[in-house]
């Protein structure tokens, strides 16, 4: 695999690169490298970039970039997000919130990255979207992901893209636990009482 001349510095803010470079790679030339492919996994799930990498090889393609540029090209050439997502999950082996973590990189207007975090400030709005973490793909898991999708929309300010909607719910409920650890003392036992 060739080495790429790229200014490091750019892979700080993993976030801004992905909705940034390699969206606009993928727009332009249709697939994503391996590198790319894999910091969406690093940023969504860094424990799992060895499980995903173990997956595509077990589907028998001989490297990893083979696999990465396969996929991400028949991604790009179906032109319905639910049969992306089918791709991805029934075809692919991912998981909902790898998938929809990948999907939303390539189709940030389509997608949002299903995740604990923001399910839990949902759940406060009474909402329940916890028991799809685990679901194979079905037409009923698409019809429910789609569910939190407009859950999400109106959850966040109106004025914000899906994208910043779901950083702000991610946002809020990370605020919320860390108000929450520091009230508990971050349960540590204060053994020094003056």
């Amino acid at each position: 695999m060739e080495f790429i001349d790229l200014d490091f510095r750019v892979l700080y803010d993993i976030e801004k690169y992905l909705f940034g470079t390699v969206h606009n790679t993928f727009k332009e030339q249709g697939f994503l490298s391996a590198p790319d492919f894999f910091l969406i996994v690093i940023w969504k799930s860094n424990r799992s970039k060895s499980k995903v990498a173990k997956r595509l090889l077990e589907m028998g393609y001989p490297s990893l970039q083979e696999a990465v540029k396969i996929i991400t090209t028949e991604v790009n050439l179906l032109n319905d997000s639910k049969q992306r997502m089918k791709y991805l999950m029934a075809n692919c082996g991912f998981r909902l919130p790898m998938a929809t973590a990948i999907l939303t990189v390539l189709f940030p207007d389509s997608f949002t990255v299903y995740d604990v975090r923001v399910c839990d400030v949902l759940q406060e709005q009474g909402y329940k979207f916890h028991s799809l973490t685990d679901r194979k793909f079905s037409d009923r898991l698409w019809e429910d992901y789609k569910a939190y999708i407009n859950a999400v929309s109106v959850s966040a300010p109106k004025e914000f893209c899906l994208r910043d909607k779901d950083k702000y719910l991610w946002g809020k409920s990370f605020y919320e636990q860390l108000i929450m650890d520091i009230s508990n003392n971050f349960n540590v036992k204060n053994e020094g009482k003056k």
